[in-house]
Formats: structure tokens, sequence, C-alpha cells
């Protein structure tokens, strides 16, 4: 590769002023679990929630699409207990209409990124149609996805974080996994359909008749650090969720990274992809978001993007937040 001479451009910024810079490395607070096996097992196992699965029946296991540290070896242990338990467990798809909004694309979507059957110890159960559940009070469907309501039991597992479009005591978590991960396309679009100013209450709503109609046990909550390390793991029985979300969802605000400055010039990232997050970055983070309803971070003049992730398969949404 020819590596142009240094004098070409000492002569073309010859009457730019160049700062004077320096490097700086961010660091933050890094709580994290050692020995995230043992974390679980011993909160799963302390409960008493697997005692409420009747030997003998199915136990349907919803997760998402999102790469969330841990997740898959959570995932197969969950499954391994449930089995010593005398329970047949499966995987359901709960991502709404990610994948194409097809039973084929999710379940592809799933075992691309971890959770094959040969990875996790049990089969994946991938379809669109949905049962309806009924109205709100205010009138919002609420479907769950077919499988998940004919099993004997259903557990979500999901990380709870703060969501890039917008505010509520219920953003990413165990809550939006309910109303709109196992709702599929239909109750995506149930949620969103007000817009995202009505979200947090939307899902709030759906999720809490979803949970009372269909057959949660109870759901898995997992909070990541600044450096995508599990930092918290709670095993909540379905009654605990509405509340204890809350509180878990007010320090996954805290643990988010930050930049150290209100404003500045150009920032350079090297990757963006729909695993890191739903919008290629994270919004909360670089100040930019793509709704009305959230606020905060920097003011940054411009943002270049050099690449996306492996894991991202080629999907670059979120590039238009950049420059």
């Amino acid at each position: 590769m020819h590596v142009p001479d240094m004098d070409i451009f000492e002569s073309l910024l010859s009457a730019v002023p160049i700062p004077d810079m320096c490097k700086v490395r961010l660091t933050f607070p890094r709580p994290r679990i050692e020995n995230v096996e043992q974390e679980f097992l011993d909160k799963l196992r302390s409960g008493g929630l697997l005692a409420r699965i009747p030997k003998g029946g199915t136990v349907a296991i919803a997760v998402g699409s999102r790469g969330v540290s841990n997740q898959p070896l959570l995932i197969r242990l969950l499954v391994q207990e449930l089995k010593k338990h005398g329970t047949a467990p499966f995987m359901v798809p709960a991502m709404g209409s990610h994948g194409g909004a097809t039973a084929e694309g999710q379940g592809e979507l799933l075992r691309r990124t971890g959770y094959s059957e040969e990875e996790i110890g049990a089969p994946i159960r991938s379809s669109m149609e949905v049962v309806d559940l009924g109205r709100t009070r205010s009138g919002l469907p609420v479907f769950v996805d077919k499988h998940a309501f004919g099993a004997d039991a259903v557990i979500v597992v999901n990380r709870i974080k703060p969501h890039v479009s917008f505010r509520g005591r219920y953003e990413s978590g165990l809550m939006k996994m309910i109303a709109i991960g196992l709702g599929k396309q239909k109750g995506a679009e149930a949620c969103h359909d007000a817009g995202f100013g009505q979200m947090a209450g939307n899902i709030e709503e759906i999720a809490r008749m979803a949970t009372e109609r269909c057959n949660i046990v109870f759901g898995v909550g997992l909070l990541e650090n600044a450096y995508h390390e599990t930092c918290r793991i709670e095993v909540l029985a379905s009654r605990e969720i509405p509340e204890k979300e809350i509180a878990l969802q007010e320090q996954a605000k805290r643990l988010l990274p930050t930049l150290y400055f209100a404003s500045f010039d150009v920032l350079v990232v090297e990757q963006i992809g729909k695993d890191i997050s739903g919008t290629g970055m994270d919004n909360n983070i670089i100040g930019r978001y793509t709704t009305a309803y959230p606020s905060g971070g920097p003011t940054i003049t411009r943002i270049v993007v050099l690449g996306l992730t492996a894991n991202t398969h080629g999907n670059a949404n979120g590039l238009g937040v950049a420059d």
C-alpha cells in the first residue's frame, strides 16, 4: 500500500490551525459476577420456583434476538435443570416482528446467535401464530405465541436495559418481552400503534394481562455493566416482575457507559450492529435519538461509522443516525 509523503498533508493543512491533542482512556465502574454459572444456579434452586412446574409438563422458554452476554450459557443451564425436574423444555422466539416477521426467520435468528438445539439441548418451536387473550381496560389487544400458550409453564429470560426510543418505568426487559416479544408481530403492532409516547404504559397494561392469562411462572432478568459483562442476575416469580423490574431498570441506567463530555466535534464508531443495539449504536450513549421522547448524552457535530459487527449479518440499521 502506498503511503503518501507527510509533507503533502502538512502543505494542505498549513493554513489550518491544529489544536494540541492528547489520548484519553475512559474507565467505568465494573461490578461483575465472577462465577455466572454458580450465581444463576444458586438463585434458580433457592427460590422454589421450579417446584411450581408440574413434572412431566412442557416448558416454553422465551428467548429474544439481542446479543446478551452469557445468555446462551444460562439458557443451557436452565434447560438442564428443567430436565432434572422431569419437564420437557423448548425455546420460543420472543422477538416481536424481528427475523423478517416469519417463523423461519425467527428460528434461524436464534440458531445463528447461539441457541441451536445442539448448543442448548432443547428444540426451537417457532411460529408467528398467536392466541388472542382479549382486551385490556383501555381496549388494547393482548396476544401470546401459540406454543407458549399451549405449554404447561412459560419462563422469560432477558436483559433489562434502557430503551433507545422512549422512557418509562418499563423499557427493554421482561415486561416488554411479555408484551411485545411473546406477542409476535401482532403484539408489536398493538404496542407501537399509539406511538412511542404511549409505549411504556402500553407495555405495562398488556404484560400484566398476559401474565394473568398465560402460565408465566417466572422470569430471569439480567443486568450488564459498561463492558457488557453480567453484573446481576435475578430470578423473579411472575408476580414479582412488575414491581422489581422498576428498580432493575433504574440500576441499568446507572450502569450505562457515558461519554464524559457535554459536546465534541467528531465521534468515530468502529462498528455498529443489531447485536449492540436495535439502532446499531446505543442512542443513549451518543445522545442522538430517532424519537422526541428520550434525552441525555452529549452533543456531537459529526459521527462517522467505519463498519459492521460480524453478528449483525449485514444489517446496517441505524446507519442513518451517523453523518
